[in-house]
């Protein structure tokens, strides 16, 4: 077996689009996915399943119908499932989200944001 570990700055220096999650990872029915979010990302929810947002670099806002919620760096949060909510990043931000296996990153809103699974 190869034992390495998985550099997260290393993983988000080999691409460059926003709001397009990278699997990096493999744990039991999850994927650990990175992500560069900047802007606005369009808003919807997951109806299966909770999502977990770690912020890597930078300030994340995610936008909830009534109220919503700052990350920094070091910080995360737990998004239950069914839960509208929108990330918003006024300059770039690294994350990763951890969500079963085959998450749609648009939820039920779909539209041109969505992203495939790719792994890096």
């Amino acid at each position: 077996m190869n034992y390495r570990a998985i550099n997260l700055k290393e993983r988000l220096s080999v691409f460059s689009d926003h709001f397009a999650p990278r699997i990096v990872a493999r744990m039991n029915d999850y994927d650990l996915k990175l992500v560069k979010a900047l802007g606005e990302f369009t808003w919807h929810s997951h109806a299966e399943t909770d999502e977990v947002f770690l912020i890597v670099d930078g300030a994340l806002k995610i936008e909830f119908r009534d109220g919503a919620v700052d990350l920094r760096a070091g910080e995360m949060f737990v998004i239950p499932k069914g839960v509208e909510h929108r990330p918003v990043a006024a300059s770039e931000c690294h994350l990763m989200l951890i969500e079963p296996i085959g998450t749609i990153n648009t939820g039920d809103a779909g539209g041109e944001l969505t992203a495939g699974p790719v792994w890096i």
